[in-house]
């Protein structure tokens, strides 16, 4: 009971944290201009994004079971592992997209050149894991380091086995549509 309530108090405790540095980056004047609006598919997008990101935290947090101390210390730097493996893994879509756009066009130099890049940026993936596997030790015992990586794979196979649910309600749904309401209404 007493590391559930830990754990609940962590989990208060980092949206307590993450709403008032959001109000407070939001408060600054001199920040930068305020974006141009997106479209309904960019809106819904971003907030599909922060919705898995919310249950994420809330995943890790509780699979952690982190102490304040150690919630403190930890998503900061977790934060920033996973902004800096988000932008590698941007990168990498755009230029598998690109490549796969241009495939057959492409020379063979230039599909190598493509295969590359691709490597080099895997690589760079497995560096910032490296190099965040160091200071989550620093953070965290290291039993909890091995529990988050755990609780990684735990949330991508969640979240694919809903994904994949609400795919197949989906095509049942296709396949059996309504009836078609009674002539004459």
């Amino acid at each position: 009971m007493k590391n559930k309530m830990k754990s609940l108090k962590a989990g208060v405790l980092m949206i307590a944290l993450l709403a008032s540095s959001t109000t407070i980056t939001l408060a600054q004047k001199d920040g930068p201009p305020p974006p141009r609006p997106k479209d309904k598919r960019a809106e819904r997008h971003d907030e599909r994004k922060e919705n898995i990101e919310t249950l994420k935290i809330g995943f890790l947090t509780k699979r952690l079971d982190l102490t304040p101390e150690e919630a403190q210390k930890f998503w900061p730097v977790y934060n920033q592992f996973s902004d800096k493996l988000q932008d590698i893994r941007k990168k990498r879509r755009e230029d598998f997209r690109d490549a796969k756009q241009k495939f057959e066009d492409l020379s063979d130099k230039e599909m190598e050149q493509a295969v590359d890049t691709d490597m080099a940026n895997r690589q760079k993936e497995l560096d910032i894991q490296k190099e965040y596997h160091a200071k989550f030790k620093a953070v965290l015992p290291i039993k909890k380091v091995a529990r988050l990586y755990a609780a990684e794979e735990q949330f991508k196979m969640e979240l694919l086995n809903k994904l994949r649910d609400r795919e197949r309600e989906r095509g049942n749904k296709d396949r059996n549509p309504p009836p078609p309401p009674p002539p004459g209404e």
